[in-house]
């Protein structure tokens, strides 16, 4: 968020206590006292004029986002829930056009023989037909694949092609893991709720003011941690579930860092090359 972007005191928003753990905030707003231990106040509405006041403390010191949401924020945060309404359509020519780019990138000297494949079982798809993977969340998670792919080709490959470290016998499949990943963060933002229920969400939504492709990068990251988990653990296929949890707790508690104010200041974004 730009200098010009940041909030005023006008809100009149007063930090009790808040992180963490997460106990009871009072916001005061129009001179009436709200309380609630979801740390939120006032009638946030994300879509249109608005008001949405988060209390947090951070690393001791209390501090608060109160965040009238600008007309970027609101733009970009439309485009990201839309983005994430979209379902997979084997049917459409520019969904089929982006799994033959998600191949290109993943197997650059391999020429792809179908749409429908046993090919698609190497990249770590469950069957012949990768678009029945795509159920759990949609077109979106395709898009981050293919952003992984193309951002960060050696990161990328090296967790295609499982390079590094002590792997298990049964180790996750590599695309059908990036579908769960995608989803993770969705539930983890909870970007699809009314108003705002975390201090995640709320940090997040100020990134986007400073990078429109912020759910993007974020997801770069998390399949490096959630690669870097898995190897700490020494972890098999039956433990990915365990993993994917580790991993969603170690972005939230990277996000709320202090210094972080882009994906990019994440201590985690690090691990991507």
């Amino acid at each position: 968020m730009g200098a010009d972007e940041r909030p005023n005191n006008q809100g009149g928003c007063i930090a009790i206590r808040s992180f963490p753990p997460p106990s009871i905030s009072r916001c005061t707003i129009g001179g009436s006292t709200t309380t609630s231990d979801d740390a939120t106040c006032g009638s946030p509405r994300w879509i249109g004029k608005s008001l949405s006041c988060v209390c947090i403390k951070r690393k001791g010191n209390y501090e608060r986002i109160c965040m009238t949401l600008t007309p970027l924020q609101e733009e970009r945060l439309q485009r990201l829930k839309h983005r994430m309404k979209v379902y997979f359509d084997p049917s459409r020519r520019d969904h089929q056009e982006a799994l033959k780019a998600l191949w290109r990138a993943a197997y650059p000297d391999q020429e792809l023989e179908g749409l429908i494949s046993d090919q698609w079982k190497e990249m770590g798809w469950q069957g012949r037909d990768p678009s029945t993977d795509f159920r759990g969340a949609g077109f979106i998670s395709l898009e981050n694949l293919l952003f992984f792919a193309k951002a960060f080709s050696t990161s990328f490959q090296r967790l295609l092609n499982k390079k590094g470290g002590k792997r298990a016998t049964w180790e996750y499949p590599f695309a059908v893991a990036g579908v769960n990943i995608t989803f993770m963060i969705m539930q983890m933002l909870d970007l699809q709720s009314t108003k705002p229920r975390t201090f995640v969400r709320a940090v997040f939504v100020q990134m986007l003011s400073e990078d429109e492709w912020a759910f993007d990068l974020l997801y770069c990251v998390a399949f490096v941690v959630m690669d870097r988990q898995w190897l700490e653990k020494n972890a098999s296929y039956m433990d990915f579930n365990e993993v994917l949890r580790s991993t969603r707790m170690q972005l939230e508690r990277e996000l709320l860092l202090d210094d972080v104010m882009r994906i990019e200041d994440m201590p985690s974004y690090s691990l991507l090359s």
